[in-house]
């Protein structure tokens, strides 16, 4: 059953695939050769033919607790039969309320403000729109600049793209003005197959001194920077990177965002990666992790300080013009409550760290395969860089992945990157299956 050959769709089937235009897909190809989940439970998916696949991704970086959790759902159960929607635009209900001070109470330090979107997309553009008006409210309205990095995944949002620096998913669209970018850390020259943190290129975060030089301080009101950027591969910080660009901003009086929606929630081993590298921004976005992935909802977590600045003027006027019909859903919050229960009791928020030695040495062995060029590891979080194939880059990395598949293993793949990020309930079992399998499929690729 492991090893069975898809099915080619019938005729009927693929007019039944043809309505749903699937997102950051090759949808001719996935259609011509459909790879489909019906059911998860604990670390596998089971797929139309029955197959079980092991989630070596989480999901998409979200399912941290694993799958087909029963708390998750009957909290669901029992808050879409208590009250399906309520509106918090001048109204309220409980649930998001007690959401923010559970968030507050794992949060960095300070970040004790929590604002709701229903994704990663809005909870980045949300924290740009934040830092642009706590400038404005200010006083210092001339800071409108926003820098982002090169190869960041910020969301898909027009502010996201924006400050982003991944050039499919701006190439099409229109930016915003007003952007500059810093470069991204990867150096595989000096830093292949590190363990852990990168220890050479700390001084990339300097850059960010020669954009203050070049567009004045006073024109800046944010820098935003994936702690550990995912979508580009699994490009690690180097050791003290952050903690110079925390030094920077602080200095020059510039907003400084985490984005957190693939790093928070354990994935590192601490609940939000600041806390395990020991840098507090004014703000950082969350997501994913949040519910499990079972109900779309985002955050901005952030420093009581940027609130404050706009709670002035008369009493009943808005302090910020920006929300979300589903900001706080009620049903999305019971979803998180139940979730942040699972992640206590297990102890799930910091397991990462207890598993990340053994996750490391495994990882590690797959050096030496035919055409791996670097392998990159922090918490539960590893990436297998393979080389590109001459006139046909990322080629190979989606035939390993496509063979991962087919054999019972969900990894991602990201270009000639091969991904992993797999649920924080992993056990030794699960780690060596995901790496046996893997390496077999990269010494049978070529």
């Amino acid at each position: 059953m492991m090893n069975s050959p898809s099915r080619k769709p019938s005729a009927e089937s693929a007019t039944r695939l043809d309505s749903f235009w699937m997102p950051f897909t090759a949808n001719r190809q996935f259609k011509g050769r459909p790879r489909m989940l019906q059911s998860a439970e604990g670390m596998f998916y089971t797929d139309t033919e029955g197959r079980q696949v092991l989630d070596g991704t989480a999901g998409l970086w979200c399912c941290n607790a694993g799958h087909g959790r029963r708390e998750i759902a009957e909290a669901v159960s029992r808050q879409i039969s208590q009250m399906d929607f309520a509106p918090t635009f001048q109204m309220g209900h409980p649930l998001p309320f007690e959401l923010a001070e559970q968030l507050a109470g794992i949060a960095p330090p300070g970040l004790n403000r929590v604002f709701f979107t229903n994704s990663g997309s809005e909870a980045v553009d949300t924290a740009l729109k934040i830092a642009l008006a706590y400038h404005r409210a200010r006083g210092e309205g001339s800071r409108r600049l926003l820098i982002g990095r090169e190869l960041a995944y910020h969301g898909v949002g027009f502010g996201g793209i924006s400050v982003g620096g991944i050039a499919n998913n701006r190439r099409a669209y229109t930016t915003l003005p007003n952007v500059d970018h810093l470069p991204h850390t990867l150096d595989l020259e000096r830093n292949a197959f590190t363990r852990g943190l990168p220890v050479n290129g700390a001084e990339q975060a300097d850059h960010l001194e020669r954009l203050v030089n070049l567009h004045g301080a006073e024109n800046i009101a944010a820098v935003i920077v994936e702690p550990l950027s995912g979508s580009a591969g699994v490009i690690l910080p180097p050791v003290g990177y952050l903690q110079r660009l925390r030094e920077i901003t602080r200095r020059h009086g510039i907003v400084l965002i985490f984005d957190e929606v693939i790093t928070g929630f354990g994935r590192v081993g601490a609940p939000f990666a600041a806390q395990r590298w020991e840098v507090v921004p004014d703000m950082l976005t969350a997501a994913k992790g949040l519910t499990n992935g079972a109900i779309p909802m985002g955050a901005v977590l952030l420093h009581s300080a940027l609130q404050d600045a706009l709670m002035s003027g008369p009493e009943q006027q808005i302090e910020f013009f920006h929300g979300y019909t589903y900001s706080g859903h009620p049903v999305a919050a019971a979803a998180a409550l139940a979730t942040l229960e699972i992640y206590r009791s297990e102890q799930l928020l910091t397991r990462a760290a207890d598993l990340e030695e053994d996750w490391q040495t495994l990882l590690h062995s797959l050096a030496g395969l035919p055409n791996v060029v670097d392998i990159r590891n922090t918490g539960l979080v590893g990436a297998v860089h393979l080389a590109s194939r001459e006139n046909s880059p990322g080629s190979r990395g989606y035939e390993v992945f496509e063979r991962c598949f087919r054999e019972g293993l969900l990894v991602r793949c990201t270009g000639d990157i091969i991904a992993l990020s797999p649920p924080l309930i992993i056990e030794p079992g699960h780690m060596d299956r995901i790496i046996d399998t893997l390496g077999s499929v990269i010494q049978r690729t070529a």
